[in-house]
């Protein structure tokens, strides 16, 4: 998994076993959560080990069923889209099981609560029969692959019009458009985990999904003209009226009080991003 301004972290048996250099040095979103001051190995290894103790990420005693990490996070606004019925079902993936659709609000908020940048993962029984207790369907047991492209495709064979899913490069949400495209259904598409994307990368990105995290990416920053924005240090930009709609939808689940207002967007703090 690649995590904390994109650090390679690899697990084994439950176990950290490398930790590669951080790109960042800086997360106000860690920061505030986990006081994490300056991101250095020894804190990207402390992390992960929190996440395998407190979630069980990567071992058979995953916990698939955490409550909300942040307000607008992609598993947030598609556990919302869900309740509401804005959509019929997600694509997304998980440690230990790979590519996942579901219709069980709860089931993909558990998945994505903490999860970072997943790259490639093995199949884990325990996990996999938990997301099928749980309603989900797992695209490739055998192998968890991690394909949101075949996993739209199953979804629509599953009989789903309207699927959420996400994606890390403008390579797969193309091709998702081109699946949207010929099956005719709709696909609302989420991108995530884009720190690293060049500027070319993320421009045809923008032009092919209908929500993007900010992550620590400066080009996203200074490319994206959204339609709704929501945070302003790891902000969430809707780019579509598709994703606006799921936005603005999150924005009433929200318990704390929330400001609505209209003005040029983005607004970037330059004290709040990070570094």
């Amino acid at each position: 998994m690649e995590m904390l301004g994109t650090t390679k972290v690899t697990i084994v048996d439950g176990r950290v076993v490398d930790v590669g250099k951080p790109c960042i040095r800086w997360c106000p979103l860690f920061d505030k959560v986990h006081g994490i001051k300056e991101i250095t190995e020894d804190a990207v290894r402390t992390n992960m080990e929190f996440r395998i103790r407190e979630l069980g990420m990567f071992t058979p005693e995953r916990n698939l069923d955490v409550d909300v990490f942040v307000n607008f996070g992609a598993s947030e606004v598609m556990m919302t889209g869900l309740r509401k019925g804005l959509i019929d079902t997600t694509v997304t993936a998980c440690d230990g099981a790979g590519t996942v659709i579901t219709d069980n609000p709860k089931l993909v908020q558990g998945m994505g609560a903490q999860i970072s940048g997943l790259i490639e993962t093995e199949p884990i029984s325990r996990i996999i029969d938990g997301i099928r207790e749980r309603g989900g369907i797992v695209v490739d047991p055998d192998a968890a692959s991690i394909d949101p492209a075949a996993g739209v495709r199953r979804a629509v064979e599953l009989g789903y019009k309207r699927i959420a899913v996400t994606v890390i490069d403008p390579v797969t949400a193309l091709k998702i458009r081109e699946i949207e495209s010929g099956l005719g259904v709709s696909a609302l598409v989420i991108a995530a985990h884009i720190t690293a994307l060049s500027r070319s990368e993320v421009h045809d990105l923008l032009d092919s999904v209908d929500i993007v995290t900010g992550c620590a990416s400066t080009h996203v920053r200074n490319l994206v003209k959204p339609l709704a924005q929501v945070g302003t240090a790891i902000p969430l930009f809707a780019l579509t009226l598709k994703g606006k709609e799921l936005v603005i939808e999150r924005a009433k689940e929200i318990t704390t009080p929330v400001l609505i207002n209209t003005m040029p967007l983005p607004v970037l703090p330059e004290h709040k991003q990070p570094a």
